[in-house]
C-alpha cells in the first residue's frame, strides 16, 4: 500500500451519497443525484474513469491487462479495531471482473453499438449529455450470411430495403411487407383496436412458431428476422439446445425498437450508431455532467472498508486507504467489491448464472464489405457449420472511428449466449437500514446493454431510487 501521506484529505467528510467505482451505472446514478441537489462523492481506485466500461488507449490497455492477470481475488485488508469509536470497520475485498481467458485472449469489454431509439439514446438526448461527448458514427449497413451460397446479403429491415433487395422474390417481399405492417399496426393500436393487435396467446408463444405457423414466412426470412433484427442468440429451431426461447412479445418489442431507430437522426439513416471513441465516452460524459452539478471526484483513492454501527450494523460510511473516514446517507458500490457474508441481503435475481462468451478482435487489411466502412454482419446458427448452436456477430469498424490504422479495418467477433435481460434495475444487495435513512446498494455485474454482446438493447438503472422526482437536467 502506498504511503498514506500521498493521499489527499477529502473535504467535506459528510455526503448525501458516496459512489465507489466509475462504471456506467454508477456514473448515471451520480449524475442523477447531483442534478437532484444531493451532495455526492464519486471515487475510484483506478487512475482513469470507467472501471470495466473504460475506453483505453494501447498503453493503458496493456497496463490494464497486466494488472488484471496478476491480480487474483484480494483478501480484505487487516484493520485494527478502535474500541473508542461507535463504528466498526468491515473490510472490503475485491475480485477481478474478467476471467483469465478473457484477459489473455482479447479485450475485456468489446465496443457496443446503440439503437438510435433505445433508452440510452433517449437519456442522452433528454439530458443533453451529448454536449460533453464526441460524435457518433452511423453503422452503415447490416448483413446476414447466407450459408447456402456463402455470401453476405443485405438485411431487409425497412420498406425501401425490401424493394431494393434483388435476392428476395416478389412473394417474399409481399410476405415481409405484410408482416412489418402487422407489427406496426400492433404497436400503433396500443390497446385500441383489437383487430390490429396480436393476441395475448400468440404473444406468449415462441417467436419462431409465430413466424412459421401464423405468418408463414420462409426459412430464409425467419432467419433474417430472428437473428439479424430480433438478434436471438440460440438456435430457435432446435429445442434441445435452445436455452433461451425468444417469445413473440419480446421479438415484436425488438422489431419495434429496430424500426423506431431507423432514420431517427439525420446523419444516421440506419438503426444503429457507435460512439467514435468507444463506450467509455458515455460514462465520462455523465461524470462531467455530475461535476458541473457539484459532484466531487477523486481518482486513485481505494476504499478498504465499510463503517457500520456497532449496535445494529447499519451502514454509516466508508474508510479510505489513507485512513480517512467519510460518512454518507447512501452508498453505491461497484461490482468489483465482495461484501462480507451476512452484511448484505442477497435478492433473488441473476446472480450465479454462468454463461460462456467467445470474443475475438482482428485488425485486417481486407474488410468484409469493402464498399461499407462500418457494418454489422450476422451469422445465424448452423450457417457456418452444422455444430454452430449460437449466432455469431461481427462488428466491422473502419479507421474513421479511430479503432484501427488508416486503410485497415477492426473486426469485433462475438459468439455465445446472452444473459436474460432485466427490464428494470438489477435487484441490488442492501445493507440493513437504520430509521430507513441509511442504505448501501451493490450493483451486480450485468451488462448495461442487456447482454447482447455489444449489439443489444439498453437497460438502465431506475434513477427514481435516488429521488422520485430527480432528472439529470
Amino acid at each position: 500500500m502506498e504511503d498514506t501521506a500521498s493521499y489527499p484529505t477529502i473535504e467535506p467528510s459528510n455526503f448525501d451519497l458516496i459512489v465507489v467505482g466509475t462504471g456506467l451505472p454508477e456514473s448515471i446514478l451520480a449524475a442523477a443525484a447531483s442534478a437532484a441537489g444531493k451532495s455526492v462523492l464519486h471515487i475510484d481506485s483506478n487512475p482513469y474513469y470507467g472501471s470495466h466500461f473504460a475506453s483505453l488507449n494501447l498503453q493503458e490497455f496493456t497496463t490494464f491487462l497486466q494488472s488484471q492477470s496478476q491480480s487474483p481475488n484480494s483478501t480484505p485488508a487487516e484493520i485494527q479495531p478502535d474500541s473508542s469509536s461507535e463504528f466498526e470497520t468491515v473490510p472490503l475485498a475485491t475480485r477481478p471482473m474478467y476471467s483469465s481467458v478473457e484477459i489473455i485472449s482479447n479485450s475485456p469489454e468489446d465496443p457496443k453499438v446503440l439503437f438510435c431509439a433505445d433508452e440510452m439514446m433517449n437519456l442522452i438526448v433528454k439530458t443533453d449529455i451529448h454536449q460533453y461527448m464526441g460524435a457518433f458514427q452511423s453503422i452503415d449497413g447490416s448483413y446476414v450470411f447466407d450459408g447456402s451460397n456463402g455470401c453476405l446479403r443485405n438485411v431487409p429491415d425497412s420498406r425501401s430495403a425490401i424493394f431494393k433487395d434483388k435476392s428476395l422474390s416478389l412473394a417474399e417481399k409481399n410476405q415481409l411487407m405484410r408482416f412489418f405492417k402487422l407489427v406496426q399496426g400492433h404497436f400503433q393500436s396500443d390497446g385500441g383496436e383489437e383487430s390490429k393487435r396480436i393476441s395475448e396467446k400468440d404473444l406468449e408463444s415462441p417467436f419462431v412458431e409465430f413466424l412459421s405457423q401464423k405468418i408463414g414466412l420462409s426459412e430464409k426470412l425467419k432467419s433474417i428476422i430472428l437473428y439479424a433484427i430480433a438478434m436471438a442468440d440460440y438456435d430457435q429451431e432446435n429445442k434441445e439446445v435452445c436455452k433461451v426461447v425468444l417469445k413473440t412479445k419480446e421479438g415484436i418489442d425488438r422489431l419495434i425498437l429496430y424500426h423506431s431507430s431507423i432514420g431517427r437522426f439525420p446523419d444516421a439513416p440506419g438503426a444503429m450508431i457507435y460512439p467514435i471513441y468507444g463506450q467509455g465516452v458515455l460514462l465520462e460524459s455523465f461524470c462531467r455532467r455530475a461535476a458541473v452539478k457539484g459532484c466531487t471526484y477523486v481518482l486513485r483513492m481505494p476504499v478498504v472498508g465499510l463503517l457500520v454501527h456497532k449496535d445494529d450494523t447499519s451502514y454509516k460510511g466508508v474508510k479510505l486507504a489513507s485512513g480517512q473516514e467519510l460518512f454518507g446517507h447512501q452508498l453505491i458500490l461497484a461490482p468489483s467489491f465482495i461484501l462480507s457474508p451476512g452484511l448484505a441481503h442477497s435478492s433473488p435475481g441473476m446472480q450465479g448464472v454462468k454463461v460462456k462468451v467467445t470474443r475475438g478482435i482482428c485488425i485486417t487489411k481486407n474488410p468484409l464489405k469493402p464498399e461499407v466502412a462500418n457494418c454489422l454482419v450476422f451469422y445465424p446458427p448452423q450457417s457456418l457449420c452444422p455444430d454452430q448452436l449460437t449466432s455469431v456477430r461481427v462488428l466491422q469498424l473502419s479507421s474513421n472511428v479511430k479503432s484501427s490504422p488508416s486503410g485497415m479495418a477492426c473486426k469485433l467477433v462475438t459468439r455465445g449466449a446472452a444473459l436474460p435481460c432485466p427490464q428494470t434495475q438489477p435487484l441490488p444487495h442492501t445493507l440493513p437500514q437504520r430509521n430507513n435513512q441509511t442504505k448501501a446498494t451493490y450493483i451486480p455485474h450485468y451488462p448495461i446493454f442487456s447482454g447482447k454482446f455489444g449489439f443489444g438493447f439498453c437497460s438502465l438503472p431506475q434513477l427514481k431510487e435516488i429521488n422520485s422526482e430527480s432528472e439529470i437536467n
